[in-house]
């Protein structure tokens, strides 16, 4: 538990646990009461509305030594700091506007074959999403690809808080003008679950889970508050209920009259704890579509040592499994299939039901549930490893 969180642990399976019922906005509140200080950032070029912004332009010219003792002062921002931090200039202009180029004609692509992007949190075709576009940019134009994600903040900031090997995803949201504004969340993991899912993992996964992701988002156009730049609650990030609460009324108030917005330049990165309270606020400009190429980038250390074909050790038991208790299913399944969502093709296998798609295991216990028989279990099992495939 960290020092500064008043939740109060009376029993093994109170520390063990954490509950909805326990979020308690006051307390929630304390932990927000910090001010950001410039003696406690000073290669920040400034502190703006407890935000430190840092120049972007010279980062690949820093000596070793400099370089180590910036990666240490945004590791501390973000952990127990404000959870947020901005790079202006992080983004040359020529590469910034060739990359912008390719990401406008895959939406126009998307428009002449009259598919829409589905989205986590708006309706299908709100907003312009390219899924995958880092890839996309890649096959399309490899030096432009180079050129953009070869970037020196992307690999500082990324390695301060994640080491030296992780892994970079994105993809490109444009919203347009009379775009709504999001509601108050906090990002994946633990945030792309309901609260009953999160509820059921440990205290300590809570705590260490933001460590395992860095989200971020590259400027493509200027952004100015009526553009709706995303919202942010800074030091939010340090409230140990904060998963379980952003669903709350009271919360989303409080969120709602405190949080901060920054104006963005094309070519700002803001990069951010994904603990942190935030959401895209409303466009409510006349002709702003706003870009912003979403980074999300991973801890490298979130897999298993060894690689099992589950889909067909899943095929191998099913017969077996429709013969069995419904708690006996339920563990094996648990066992035997992929059971995260994640990651997956968000082309074909969009979050359009949920914030998440069904896992195979779900599929797996859904099926022995519904008595399907093996054939029509083999062809939807086939059907989801066919939308997840990165082809």
């Amino acid at each position: 538990m960290l020092a500064h969180d008043k939740t109060q642990h009376t029993t093994p399976a109170d520390r063990v646990w954490l509950h909805a019922d326990d979020c308690r906005l006051d307390d929630f509140v304390a932990s927000l009461d910090r001010t950001t200080r410039a003696e406690d950032y000073p290669l920040a070029a400034r502190i703006e509305r407890n935000v430190p912004i840092y120049d972007g332009r010279h980062v690949a010219e820093l000596s070793a030594d400099d370089r180590a003792d910036l990666q240490a002062e945004l590791a501390e921002a973000m952990l127990e700091g404000p959870g947020i931090i901005v790079f202006s200039g992080a983004f040359g202009r020529a590469t910034l506007d060739r990359a912008t180029a390719r990401f406008q004609e895959m939406i126009d692509a998307q428009h002449a074959a009259g598919t829409a992007g589905g989205d986590h949190f708006a309706k299908p075709g709100a907003n312009d999403r390219v899924w995958r576009v880092q890839q996309k940019l890649a096959e399309c134009d490899a030096a432009a690809y180079v050129d953009y994600y070869a970037n020196p903040v992307i690999e500082l900031i990324s390695e301060a808080w994640l080491g030296p090997m992780y892994q970079v995803t994105s993809d490109l949201n444009v919203v347009n003008p009379g775009g709504d504004a999001q509601s108050a969340h906090r990002d994946y993991h633990l945030g792309f679950m309901s609260t009953a899912q999160a509820e059921r993992f440990p205290a300590h996964v809570h705590r260490f889970a933001s460590q395992l992701t860095l989200q971020g988002a590259v400027a493509h156009c200027d952004m100015p508050l009526e553009s709706g730049p995303t919202l942010y609650l800074p030091y939010s990030q340090r409230y140990e209920l904060g998963f379980l609460a952003t669903g709350k009324p009271e919360f989303q108030r409080y969120f709602t009259e405190h949080h901060v917005q920054l104006p963005l330049a094309a070519g700002d990165a803001v990069f951010f704890n994904p603990a942190l309270f935030h959401a895209a606020g409303s466009n409510r400009s006349a002709d702003i579509r706003r870009m912003a190429n979403l980074l999300q980038i991973s801890s490298a250390f979130g897999r298993a040592m060894g690689i099992l074909d589950r889909a067909r050790m899943c095929r191998a038991i099913y017969s077996e499994l429709r013969q069995r208790d419904p708690k006996t299913v339920v563990r094996a399944a648990k066992a035997t299939a992929e059971g995260y969502g994640f990651p997956t093709n968000l082309d074909r296998d969009q979050p359009t039901a949920g914030l998440a798609p069904e896992t195979q295991c779900e599929l797996l216990i859904r099926a022995v549930g519904e008595s399907l028989d093996a054939a029509t279990f083999e062809a939807q099992l086939a059907a989801q490893l066919e939308r997840r495939e990165a082809g």
